[in-house]
């Protein structure tokens, strides 16, 4: 099961090492001087935290990739902002959606 998880190796300056973590475990991290090392120790430190967890019967929380998503969520923001988008997908031709959702994935300048 722990190749279901999502799993992150970034370079930790602090530290002077690659820094691996697990998003489904936010508080969990492991320490290694190359990626491969990261990436094999934070997924063993899971292993092991799963182990414990059935263990003790807790239930261990369910990868990001096997949860289910809508497409839909909802997001307050100023009066303003929402105004200027609505004139930016105006003048771009697309609606207010496709322009949000194109810019939360990257797409579509201002």
């Amino acid at each position: 099961m722990i190749d279901r998880y999502t799993y992150r190796i970034a370079w930790s300056v602090e530290d002077d090492e690659h820094v691996g973590r697990c998003a489904e475990f936010p508080s969990l991290s492991w320490l290694a001087p190359t990626p491969a090392e990261a990436l094999a120790g934070i997924q063993d430190l899971v292993q092991k935290v799963l182990a414990d967890m059935r263990d003790t019967g807790e239930s261990p929380p369910k990868p990001f990739a096997d949860r289910p998503y809508s497409g839909r969520f909802v997001v307050r923001i100023p009066p303003e902002t929402h105004r200027d988008l609505a004139i930016q997908a105006a003048e771009q031709g697309v609606s207010l959606n496709r322009l949000v959702s194109a810019r939360l994935s990257g797409g579509l300048s201002s």
